[in-house]
């Protein structure tokens, strides 16, 4: 429920206010924490120079003979705040209670120094350090006291100033916060309030590019390519289903049209056999459509369900070639081979060899019909993982106007009134070709020609990617 409520842009404003504050926080900790560290070595070694000088001047004197327990204290001038210094003489039985009692200073910080022979310590107000020195023949303890004024009060001040800079920091993080966010998100709302308003109604509508926005265009263009190929798919099923209506409706106004003047009067048998050989004739022509629309929906499906084995395709296409001179002696076919490769495995695809037949076939048999019977040269080459098949004909070509509708079945150029067809040979070769995920581009110039290449992976190729 927390989740639904809370937007993503308040999300990130309070991501962004809680890493602002962590990060203010850190330095401020930092700052504060390396003053007072700073302030604390800075004062000791003021107090180290102070013992050392009260070292001094205690052996610059004649005599010094301090009794045991015995401190001698505030020897000098304060040059420090509130400045306390002592020196004893160290007890034989180095306790130290009696003196630590004296001085109210930690017998341990007195033990410490014997050891080290120099150690500082600080209560809560005072800071201390001390040093031992040894004069004829006793060893003694100096140590210089006083408070530290800028950790009392200047760091106190600091600490206020700190807390009040945070405060403000916060509060102006939370204003960056929240403008940045709201910029952030601004193209994105723009975006999704755009892609509301696109319906199947306006598919023609487009996505704005962002300035200055790298990734959003990214995105804006991504969605458009999608909004293209959507619109494309509409259109192309508008043009199918006009163009099958179309189809399968001139035959059967034939025979509907037959058999009603046929049922109009009495006819001879003869008359009954002419008209019936016409429905006849119709009705095979529907059934020839209405599997070719099946066929070109089956091969639009993925080709896994085909039955794929290892075909060579320079076999392949003399068999098509020689199928398509037996069938019509007009067809003039040339094979190039001049761009075959040395090693004939490079030539071999996976695929059905019946789909591959069909396929290649439609192609040529559309190039030899649409140049009235010219010559048609078919090229096989291949490459290290690709087989190429290019048909080349100079017929009539397909208007440029047309090109972008030459994959819609039943589709037929405005200039093939001349020629018989259905209009589902390359749009059938297409499927073909993309089940065996090889590729077909077709380019043409009309009352020049078309060029028609397709590419198929070889079968090696394929097993890597496999």
């Amino acid at each position: 429920m927390f989740n639904k409520v809370i937007t993503n842009q308040t999300k990130t404003m309070v991501l962004l206010m809680l890493v602002f504050t962590a990060i203010i926080l850190l330095f401020s900790g930092l700052v504060y924490f390396s003053i007072v560290n700073f302030s604390h070595q800075r004062f000791y070694e003021l107090l180290k120079i102070r013992t050392a000088t009260i070292i001094q001047i205690e052996k610059s004197k004649d005599h010094l003979d301090l009794p045991e327990n015995y401190v001698l204290s505030s020897l000098n001038d304060e040059e420090l705040p509130m400045e306390k210094d002592y020196v004893f003489a160290v007890p034989t039985d180095s306790n130290f209670k009696k003196i630590s009692q004296e001085v109210h200073i930690p017998d341990y910080f007195f033990k410490n120094i014997i050891k080290q022979g120099e150690s500082n310590y600080n209560d809560k107000e005072f800071y201390y350090i001390g040093q031992s020195f040894r004069y004829d023949d006793k060893d003694y303890i100096a140590i210089a006291s006083a408070k530290n004024h800028y950790v009392v009060y200047y760091l106190g001040f600091l600490k206020r100033t700190l807390l009040t800079c945070i405060v403000l920091s916060l509060f102006f993080s939370m204003i960056f916060s929240f403008y940045l966010s709201k910029t952030l998100f601004r193209p994105i709302l723009k975006i999704t309030g755009k892609v509301k308003e696109i319906s199947s109604e306006n598919l023609h509508l487009r996505l704005e590019s962002q300035p200055d926005n790298k990734e959003l265009n990214e995105l804006v263009d991504t969605f458009n390519d999608m909004l293209n190929r959507i619109e494309t798919s509409f259109e192309t099923q508008n043009h199918l289903i006009g163009n099958v209506s179309h189809e399968l409706r001139t035959p059967l106004t034939s025979i509907m049209g037959e058999a009603d003047v046929a049922l109009s009067i009495s006819r001879t048998p003869e008359e009954y056999k002419d008209t019936l050989e016409i429905i006849l004739n119709e009705a095979e022509k529907l059934d020839k459509k209405i599997k070719a629309l099946l066929m070109i929906a089956q091969t639009g499906f993925d080709g896994k369900i085909q039955k794929m084995d290892k075909v060579r395709i320079d076999q392949l296409l003399w068999d098509v070639i020689e199928t398509l001179r037996r069938i019509d002696s007009r067809n003039n076919i040339y094979l190039d081979i001049s761009m075959l490769p040395d090693n004939p495995k490079k030539l071999k695809v996976q695929g059905n060899e019946q789909l591959l037949h069909l396929a290649v076939a439609n192609i040529i048999s559309n190039g030899c019909k649409y140049s009235n019977f010219q010559q048609v040269k078919v090229s096989l080459g291949a490459t290290d993982t690709d087989v190429y098949i290019i048909v080349k004909d100079n017929g009539i070509g397909i208007p440029k106007v047309e090109m972008n509708k030459i994959y819609d079945p039943f589709f037929r150029a405005s200039n093939t009134n001349n020629y018989e067809g259905y209009g589902i040979g390359l749009p059938l070769a297409r499927n073909i070709v993309r089940m065996h995920h090889g590729e077909l581009i077709v380019s043409s110039h009309e009352n020049q020609g078309t060029t028609v290449q397709m590419r198929f992976p070889n079968f090696y190729s394929m097993q890597q990617e496999g």
